[in-house]
């Protein structure tokens, strides 16, 4: 529900540059029946998501089909420019006072009872507080730990676990592709579910991506030596790959915030007034910021949300639990 709201929220919003390009994923046996279930459950939801025979997502996407059961399918899903959409919202915090402080690292937080105080600095400067490049920081009665995969960090700073930390990822980027490989149609987001690697157009090229369970922590750049792992999951399963080129010059990576199980983490936090949680979720984060931007705010003022965010509470991995019943599983 969080990601439909937002979804429709995006539709209407100039800035995302929404476009329903789909989504498609080739399920496995194994995973087969969990993947109908969950069908079932978007269908009730409102979501316009269809189960299909190998051979008919074939048609939408060339692929081989051994050991697909099936497929599932949803033609209203798509891409969004998440520049144009934070730019926008920036601009909108502007026109109502709000006051961006850039280029600062938090490097303390404590609380004295009624509201927090922040110390911070410029980042990559070390400064004498009251030098010209120093910020002695500010206090807030409220806090949202909106920190991404940098999350975890923040909050140990308050002395506090929130279970958030990086994953790197990959995206790998061909060059223009060849007249024979254009479909007439952007390739929807394709994920094959037997390995978790993935597709999509961007403009005239594809972008692709595998991850790698192992590449966590705060390792920078890209790891070119994963890219031979990519290429052989993809040439398993879309043979045509081997058609492809690669712009190592468009390639890029970024950092994934995971949780345990891989949902967000929203709400306020346990035993630390005025401290409140949005943050871990694991490649879902532009897809759910329109809602969750609204369920911080209700939360926030003390109100009830749109939404019921009990279980995306950090309160659900008390004593170190991982609730695996809950865990998302698409995640790429």
């Amino acid at each position: 529900m969080i990601s439909r709201d937002a979804i429709a929220e995006y539709r209407q919003m100039p800035e995302a540059g929404y476009q329903p390009i789909g989504y498609l994923f080739y399920i496995p046996h194994a995973q087969w029946d969990a993947q109908r279930e969950a069908v079932r459950m978007q269908r009730e939801l409102g979501a316009d998501v269809r189960l299909l025979t190998p051979q008919q997502a074939a048609r939408i996407v060339p692929a081989e089909l051994d050991g697909i059961a099936g497929a599932s399918h949803c033609a209203d899903d798509g891409i969004v420019d998440p520049h144009g959409i934070c730019m926008a919202w920036v601009a909108q915090a502007r026109a109502l006072g709000v006051r961006f402080m850039l280029g600062r690292e938090v490097t303390g937080l404590s609380h004295d009872g009624a509201s927090w105080q922040v110390r911070t600095r410029n980042a990559g400067i070390v400064s004498a507080p009251g030098s010209a490049d120093s910020d002695d920081g500010f206090k807030a009665r409220l806090l949202v730990n909106a920190a991404g995969a940098w999350s975890g960090r923040v909050a140990a700073l308050a002395g506090l676990q929130v279970p958030v930390g990086p994953a790197r990822r990959m995206v790998f980027t061909t060059g223009p592709l060849d007249a024979a490989l254009r479909l007439g149609y952007p390739y929807p987001l394709t994920v094959d579910m037997a390995t978790g690697l993935w597709l999509r157009s961007e403009r005239e090229r594809l972008i692709f991506g595998l991850s790698n369970p192992e590449d966590t922590g705060f390792s920078e750049g890209i790891d070119w030596p994963w890219l031979d792992n990519t290429i052989e999951a993809a040439l398993t399963r879309f043979p045509w790959f081997e058609q492809l080129s690669l712009d190592r010059r468009a390639c890029w990576w970024g950092y994934y915030e995971d949780t345990p199980d891989h949902n967000a983490i929203l709400g306020a936090m346990p035993q630390a007034p005025g401290w409140i949680n949005a943050c871990g979720f694991s490649g879902h984060g532009v897809q759910q910021a329109a809602t969750v931007g609204r369920l911080i705010a209700s939360e926030a003022l003390g109100e009830s949300g749109p939404i019921d965010i009990g279980p995306l509470r950090i309160e659900r991995f008390a004593g170190g639990a991982t609730p695996q019943s809950a865990s998302e599983r698409l995640i790429v």
